[in-house]
C-alpha cells in the first residue's frame, strides 16, 4: 500500500524502516495496565494522581478510545490498603436489622468456618438427645406392654425436636465478602447494572412464617459498591442510569457506607434494612459528551469538586514515536487474545497506515483502538485459518473486507440499489441533479443525490426555498445560506421563485454543513438551466462569502464515489492532506481541489451556457472591493 496523502511527512514506505523488529513478538509488552495506554498521556497522567490521593473520575470521550483500560489501571495503581472481610449477623432482637461485622482479609471465612462447626455440635447433641429420648420411649413402652403407644410418642417427640432444628442454623453469620487471598484492591465494573445489583438487595422469602423460612441475614446479598470497597468501582455510560439510582450512589460516595434492603417493594425483602455496610470505593465514571446531558448535577459536581474531569483524544500525532506506540499496541493485541499468530514486521506498518486513514485528518493517527483491534484479530484469524506462520500484508488487507463495519455493508448496499434503479447516474449531464457525498457512521462514505427546481413564487412578497429529506437544524441553516451566496456570486434575484431542494432517499437523515457546494450547484443549474456533470461528485461546505471550507470524512466519501463509478470529485482544498484512499481507487477517480464556489461550478456545470455565467460571476467578482477600508468615509 502507498501513502496516498502527498503532502505526509513520512511515506507509508518509511514506516516499514521505523524499527528494525521483524514481526510484532520481538516487541516488548509492558505488565502494567497504565503503560499499555496508547497515546492519552495527559488522562494518563490524571489517573496517576487520582489514584495516588484516591479522587474520583469522571472520563468522557468516543467509544474505543480506553476508557474502561485507565479505569483497571487505576484499580492497579490504588496504594495498598488492608482490605477487608465483611460478614452479615442475625439479629437476636430483631430480626429485619442484620448485624454488620468488618474484620481484615481472610479471617471472615475462619469465623464462619467456626461458627459452623459450633453450630454442628450442637446439632450433633441434639440428635445424641433425640436418639437417647425416643430409645427410653420405646424400651419403656415394650416393657409395658405398650408398644403402639410408644411408636407414637416417640413419633410426636421426633417431630417435636425436628421443628427445633432451624433454630441452631440461624446462629451462623454470612460471609458478605471475602477477600481472602487478594492482594490488590477490586475493579468492579457496574455498566448497565439496576438497582439490586449495584446497591445490594434482600432476596424475597416466600416461606415467612411457621419456622420455615430462610433467615433474614442469609438473603442479604452484597452491592457492587461494598464488592467495590478499597477499590474502583467503574460504570461505563452513566448518564443512562435512573435518576435515583444515581442519587444513591452520590449518598454512597459521600458516607463511604451504605445500608442493604430489598429493593422491590412487594417483595417480603423490602422489610429487612441491615446495618451500614462499608463501601469506600473510587468512582471511575465514563461516556460521550452526550452522557452529561443526563447526568444527576449534584453527582457531576461532586466528582468535579472532589476529582477530575478528563476529556480522552480520539487522534494523536503522526510522529515515529506514536507509531512505534502503535506497533506495540498490535503486540499487546496479539498477547491479550492468545489465539493469534504474530504480525510480520509489514504487516504492521499496514495496520499502522489504516490508523492514519481512520483518524481522517492530516498528520493523525486514530487513537479508536478498539476498532483498530477488531482488525488486528480478524488479520490473525484468517492468518489461523490458513494456518500461517505470522500475519502478512495479504491477512491484513484480506481483513479489511472481512471486518467491515455495518455502516460500510450498509453503504456498500445503498450504492448498489441506488445504481440499480437510478436514484443517480454517473455519466451524462441533468439540470439541478448533483451527485453529493456524505459519510454515515464513523468513515462511511455514501452518494447524496441532490436535486433542485426553481418554480415562481406563490407569495408575492418573496420566494422561498423548501428543502426536504429529513434535515437537521443544521443542514437547514446550511440551506438557507444558499440563497445569499448565488444572490452575491450570480447577480440572479431568487426572490420570484420558490426553489425546491430534495435530498434523495435520505432515509437516514441528513446532518452537518457539508452538502452546501452541492445544494449551490443544484440551485445555481436548476436558476440558470445549466446542467451538472453526472459523472462529478461534491463535498464542501461554503462560508456565507462563497469560500470552500473543509469537512469530516472526506477519504470515505471519496472511495465511495469511487465504488459508485464516479469519475471526478471535488472537495475543499484544505482537505487535500487528509486523504488516504486505498490503492485500488487511485486510478478510479480524479480528485479535484477547490478554494471558492466559482472553481466549483467551473468543474461541474457543462453547456453552452456555462461560459456566459462564470463571465457574469467574474464581472460581480471584479465589482466588490478587496481588502480593508481603514478610514471609511462618513459623508
Amino acid at each position: 500500500m502507498a501513502n496516498n496523502n502527498p503532502n505526509s511527512e513520512l511515506s507509508h514506505d518509511e514506516t516499514l524502516k521505523i524499527s528494525t523488529y521483524k514481526s510484532s513478538g520481538d516487541i516488548d509488552v509492558p505488565d502494567k495496565i497504565i503503560d499499555q495506554i496508547i497515546g492519552q498521556k495527559e488522562a494518563v497522567e490524571t489517573v496517576k494522581k487520582a489514584a495516588k490521593q484516591r479522587r474520583n473520575v469522571l472520563l468522557i470521550g468516543e467509544p474505543g478510545v480506553g476508557k474502561s483500560m485507565l479505569a483497571k489501571a487505576m484499580a492497579e495503581l490504588l496504594p495498598p490498603e488492608e482490605l477487608q472481610d465483611i460478614l452479615v449477623y442475625p439479629n437476636m432482637e430483631d430480626s429485619h436489622n442484620p448485624l454488620i461485622g468488618v474484620m481484615p482479609a481472610g479471617e471472615g471465612k475462619n469465623v464462619v468456618t467456626n461458627y459452623k462447626i459450633k453450630a454442628k455440635g450442637q446439632e450433633e447433641r441434639k440428635n445424641m438427645f433425640m436418639i437417647a429420648i425416643i430409645s427410653l420411649i420405646l424400651v419403656i413402652g415394650f416393657v409395658m406392654n405398650q408398644p403402639l403407644a410408644a411408636i407414637i410418642a416417640a413419633g410426636i417427640v421426633f417431630l417435636a425436636i425436628q421443628q427445633m432444628k432451624p433454630r441452631s442454623s440461624v446462629m451462623v453469620p454470612k460471609l458478605l465478602i471475602n477477600n481472602e487471598r487478594k492482594n490488590m484492591a477490586p475493579f468492579v465494573d457496574a455498566t448497565g447494572a439496576h438497582a439490586g445489583a449495584l446497591l445490594g438487595d434482600v432476596r424475597h422469602d416466600p416461606y415467612q412464617s411457621g419456622g420455615l423460612g430462610t433467615p433474614a441475614h442469609e438473603r442479604v446479598e452484597p452491592g457492587m459498591i461494598h464488592k467495590a470497597n478499597k477499590g474502583v468501582l467503574y460504570v461505563d455510560e452513566i448518564g443512562s442510569m435512573v435518576m435515583k439510582t444515581q442519587q444513591e450512589l452520590l449518598t454512597a460516595m459521600q458516607e463511604k457506607k451504605y445500608q442493604i434492603t430489598g429493593q422491590s417493594e412487594t417483595s417480603s425483602g423490602a422489610m429487612v434494612r441491615s446495618q451500614e455496610v462499608p463501601c469506600d470505593f473510587v468512582l471511575v465514571a465514563s461516556g460521550n459528551l452526550h452522557v452529561l446531558e443526563g447526568m444527576h448535577p449534584a453527582l457531576r459536581s461532586r466528582i468535579r469538586g472532589y476529582g477530575y474531569e478528563v476529556f480522552m483524544k480520539d487522534t494523536m500525532k503522526d510522529t515515529t514515536e506514536n507509531r512505534d506506540k502503535l506497533v506495540q499496541f498490535v503486540a499487546q493485541e496479539v498477547k491479550k487474545d492468545g489465539r493469534i499468530p504474530h504480525f510480520s514486521s509489514e504487516a504492521v506498518a499496514e495496520i499502522v497506515h489504516e490508523a492514519q486513514r481512520r483518524a481522517g485528518k492530516k498528520d493523525s493517527l486514530t487513537l479508536k483502538l478498539r476498532d483498530l483491534g477488531g482488525l488486528v484479530r480478524a488479520a490473525g484469524d484468517i492468518a489461523k485459518g490458513e494456518k500461517a506462520d505470522a500475519v502478512t500484508v495479504k491477512h491484513v488487507l484480506s481483513a479489511k473486507k472481512l471486518a467491515r463495519t455495518l455502516e460500510q455493508q450498509i453503504a456498500d448496499r445503498y450504492i448498489v440499489q441506488k445504481k440499480r434503479y437510478r436514484v443517480f447516474k454517473s455519466e451524462g449531464g441533468e439540470v439541478g441533479k448533483v451527485n453529493g457525498l456524505a459519510i454515515i457512521g464513523d468513515r462511511s462514505g455514501i452518494i447524496m443525490p441532490i436535486a433542485a427546481e426553481a418554480a415562481p413564487a406563490q407569495s408575492k412578497d418573496e420566494g422561498k426555498i423548501i428543502a426536504t429529506g429529513k434535515l437537521g437544524e443544521i443542514a437547514k441553516e446550511a440551506v438557507q445560506n444558499v440563497s445569499a451566496l448565488i444572490k452575491k456570486h450570480t447577480g440572479t434575484d431568487i426572490s420570484n421563485y420558490d426553489i425546491h431542494i430534495q435530498f434523495l432517499q435520505s432515509y437516514e437523515g441528513v446532518e452537518g454543513d457539508s452538502a452546501s457546494v452541492s445544494v449551490a450547484t443544484a440551485v445555481v443549474s436548476a436558476l440558470e438551466n445549466i446542467p451538472v456533470d453526472q459523472s462529478v461528485a461534491l463535498t464542501g461546505s461554503l462560508s456565507i462569502r462563497g469560500d470552500v471550507l473543509p469537512v469530516g470524512g472526506v477519504t470515505g466519501k471519496i472511495e465511495a464515489a469511487a465504488e459508485a463509478g464516479i469519475r471526478k470529485v471535488l472537495i475543499p482544498k484544505s482537505n487535500m492532506e487528509d486523504v488516504l484512499i486505498e490503492e485500488h481507487y487511485r486510478e478510479k477517480i480524479e480528485i479535484v481541489p477547490v478554494e471558492t464556489l466559482s472553481e466549483v461550478l467551473e468543474h461541474s456545470l457543462l453547456g453552452k451556457g456555462k461560459k456566459g455565467l462564470m463571465d457574469k460571476m467574474q464581472k460581480i467578482t471584479d465589482m466588490v472591493p478587496t481588502g480593508i477600508l481603514h478610514k471609511p468615509t462618513t459623508n
